[in-house]
């Protein structure tokens, strides 16, 4: 009887033993279980209490240089779980670069899918109140991951142009001013690509039939458009200041646009053209040379654009700023009567001290 109960004893204390070795075991695996779902799920960002943030992951970036990105302004909290789920799904041999914008809330695993994916947020390219190809240049290499000076050559590479049927002076005609998405890694020629297929756009049938019967290429359009824009921002007087410049070319006279001077001259605080800028030796002096200049010389709103092809057909041949300043422009079809105009508008730029 002594026996049994001793026997007894002893597999109560082995059951014992079992329940609570099964208990740590099951509290162990449910604290690794516990770790492991909080290194790959859990919260690991620091915003700073911003909502979402973007990281820039550039070109041929390595790991070491990823974890520099990440790591600045301690983006990731726990570094440690991070590379451990990063080496897991293998991120460091995947890297993509890009424009990728993380929020508030994302876990180890949603970083790194992210980052795999190369599912990058688009930027937005602003392209308005650009004349010159730096002043494009600029504003590319500002929003996009390419360098303003490897645009520009691209801007100038005959090669790269003659596949779009441009040359480095009428370039800029391919920009049409809007505001385009496009990814932060783009390329030169992806953006000459994006811009192209907007170009295409832009030109419908009906479009190309206006240019053609206003005795213009669409280039030539385009040119016209930027004088005519620089001329004023007036939408009613757009399209007969581009009358008036059709007249002169068709009758084989210099256009004589001041706004080309401006250009030419590179000084954009010129209010007042005198006779002194009339003496620039430059194609795009069109008081000496007839016809129109080689190139835009700003990018012509589709507005503008729409001016030229849509031309206001009259008898003017001159125009001249209202002494007023209101932005409008006195129209004339005699030199005497152009040249009231003028001295009437001479007179108030003097007595309102503009000079030059």
């Amino acid at each position: 009887m002594a026996r049994k109960n001793q026997q007894e004893s002893q597999g109560n204390r082995f059951r014992n033993i079992l329940f609570y070795t099964s208990l740590i075991m099951i509290a162990v695996a449910t604290i690794i279980g516990y770790i492991g779902w909080k290194a790959v799920y859990a919260s690991n960002v620091n915003l700073s209490g911003k909502k979402s943030d973007v990281i820039l992951i550039p070109s041929g970036s390595s790991w070491e240089a990823v974890k520099k990105v990440l790591y600045k302004d301690n983006l990731i909290i726990n570094t440690t779980s991070f590379e451990k789920i990063a080496d897991y799904k293998k991120y460091p041999s995947h890297i993509k670069p890009g424009r990728y914008r993380v929020k508030d809330g994302m876990s180890n695993n949603a970083i790194i899918n992210l980052l795999r994916s190369g599912n990058q947020e688009p930027v937005k390219l602003v392209l308005f109140g650009i004349r010159k190809k730096e002043e494009l240049a600029g504003r590319v290499s500002h929003k996009l991951e390419i360098d303003s000076m490897h645009f520009l050559a691209a801007l100038n590479d005959a090669s790269l142009l003659s596949a779009y049927g441009l040359n480095q002076d009428n370039v800029l005609t391919l920009f049409i001013p809007n505001t385009y998405e496009l990814f932060w890694t783009s390329t030169p020629k992806d953006v000459f690509e994006r811009m192209a297929s907007e170009y295409k756009s832009f030109w419908t049938q009906e479009r190309k039939n206006r240019a053609d019967n206003a005795g213009l290429s669409q280039t030539e359009v385009s040119v016209l458009a930027s004088i005519v824009q620089s001329e004023t921002n007036r939408a009613s007087d757009k399209p007969i200041i581009a009358g008036v410049y059709l007249n002169r070319l068709h009758k084989g006279m210099p256009l004589e646009a001041d706004p080309t001077l401006v250009w030419a001259l590179n000084d954009f605080s010129i209010q007042r053209v005198l006779n002194q800028h009339k003496r620039i030796s430059s194609p795009y002096n069109t008081y000496k040379n007839k016809g129109l200049p080689p190139g835009p010389i700003t990018l012509p709103s589709v507005e503008s654009l729409d001016a030229v092809l849509n031309y206001k057909h009259h008898n003017y041949i001159y125009f001249c700023a209202k002494e007023d300043f209101s932005g409008y422009s006195n129209f004339s079809s005699t030199l005497k009567e152009h040249m009231d105009n003028a001295h009437r508008y001479q007179h108030e730029l003097s007595k309102r001290g503009i000079m030059k």
